[in-house]
């Protein structure tokens, strides 16, 4: 990966970590055992223009972006990216659905998964999402609500 692309990557991930740090956004993490799940959501108009123009995401008071990654325990009690599959949904309250299409991002050893969805002002979603790790024998299910607000 060139320095450009990588750099781009690590301002993308580095935003999504000090946004899970205010108000508006959202993170968690379940444990599986081997796995672990994170999560974070936040609103697009968080990330830079040119942020979002070099990842190809949209900014927009309608649009929310949700961050996915699988985590494995190591030999040493860390933990270590794995890559696989990301799919899932958003329902409103009154369980209209969404559906969420992942884009795996690959930086370095660092594996996530992001999706955008619209939502309307203040709507709290309720995320019900399946991570696959590779190489792994169960489906990891995570559900977690989330309210944004337009800024």
């Amino acid at each position: 990966m060139n320095k450009r692309i990588r750099t781009q990557c690590f301002a993308f991930l580095s935003l999504i970590c000090m946004a899970a740090f205010s108000g508006q956004s959202h993170a968690g993490s379940k444990d599986f055992g081997e796995y672990q799940v994170h999560w974070s959501v936040l609103p697009s108009t968080f990330l830079a223009p040119e942020v979002a123009r070099e990842n190809n995401l949209n900014r927009s008071k309608s649009i929310g972006i949700v961050n996915i990654s699988i985590m494995k325990e190591t030999e040493d009690g860390g933990l270590e990216p794995v890559s696989g599959q990301v799919e899932g949904k958003a329902l409103n309250d009154v369980q209209q659905a969404k559906f969420l299409g992942f884009r795996r991002i690959q930086e370095g050893d660092a594996v996530y998964f992001i999706a955008e969805y619209q939502y309307s002002d203040a709507e709290m979603m309720t995320f019900q999402i399946t991570a696959r790790p590779t190489g792994g024998k169960q489906d990891l299910p995570i559900r977690f609500t989330h309210t944004l607000f337009n800024d």
